[in-house]
């Protein structure tokens, strides 16, 4: 494409000057200025694609150590509910045990709280 753009634009100058070496050696110049432009442009693509790889792969893979690290933290946090749970229900538990009575006059005193806003 770059050569007929080339060769029409330098068509009418080469009308008027016809038989002119200086113009087909400009020509031929510009020619080759452009195939080694695309020449530059192929290599520099093929940089820019391998460079893009590399940077994926290494996203990747800090992504996947990212994930993996998350996972870890999270078991170790829902061991450390569990067990907060556990702690919890033992320690009402041994409440109720040791103050019945008081266990039962809080539980009563807590529906009467809740009776009461619920007719409102």
């Amino acid at each position: 494409m770059e050569k007929i753009v080339a060769s029409s634009l330098l068509h009418p100058i080469r009308s008027r000057r016809n038989g002119s070496g200086t113009l087909h050696n400009i020509e031929s110049t510009i020619e080759e200025q452009i195939e080694s432009l695309r020449e530059e442009i192929a290599a520099l693509t093929k940089i820019a694609g391998k460079q893009s790889r590399k940077s994926g792969d290494r996203l990747r893979y800090q992504a996947a150590a990212g994930y993996d690290e998350l996972l870890s933290r999270s078991d170790d946090l829902i061991h450390e509910l569990q067990e907060g749970y556990l702690r919890g229900a033992n320690e009402v538990r041994n409440t109720v045990r040791r103050h019945p009575v008081a266990t039962i006059g809080a539980a009563a005193a807590f529906g009467l709280v809740l009776a009461l806003l619920a007719r409102r």
